[in-house]
């Protein structure tokens, strides 16, 4: 489905203050939910973990598709699977995420650079149940760089694809 401009809804937004990859309980891996983020042109995203980490991060903010999390949560028997499992920050509604890789687009004004695709890795099964990791593939998410500054608020929000 191709389009130039449309309607999406940002579900969550999460953060993860700190490199805690060393954990191994899977409570020390949550991440904290937020009504809004400060999107930083270069940077990322205002109090997450990977905000200035290098120049030029292709991961400066990672999205996730709601639909890709029904499945997860429907494949694990998890209804209540907490999204912020799957370690994305920012989840959306209303757009396939795999149609804005390599490209550039805006939401609510704040533009980004589709980089690649946020592949699954074997932590998903762990945290999501056996199985969450072959459910993602190809559809694992989105990094991005930001490219100009500005806010992201949960709730509706209007995206446009630039050619």
């Amino acid at each position: 489905m191709s389009f130039t401009e449309g309607t999406i809804e940002i579900v969550e937004i999460m953060l993860t203050p700190d490199h805690n990859w060393g954990a191994t309980e899977i409570e020390k891996q949550r991440m904290s939910k937020v009504d809004s983020v400060e999107c930083v042109a270069g940077k990322g995203l205002r109090g997450d973990r990977y905000f200035d980490h290098k120049e030029d991060f292709h991961g400066q903010v990672t999205f996730i598709d709601q639909k890709t999390v029904d499945a997860v949560k429907e494949h694990a028997g998890k209804p209540d699977l907490d999204p912020s499992v799957l370690r994305r920050n920012i989840l959306l509604a209303g757009i396939d995420l795999n149609e804005l890789i390599g490209k550039r687009f805006s939401i609510d004004g704040t533009e980004f650079s589709g980089s690649e695709e946020c592949s699954p890795c074997r932590w998903m099964d762990v945290v999501a149940g056996e199985g969450a990791k072959l459910v993602m593939k190809d559809r694992g998410g989105l990094r991005c760089r930001i490219l100009s500054d500005g806010t992201l608020k949960r709730g509706e929000a209007t995206i446009v694809l630039f050619s």
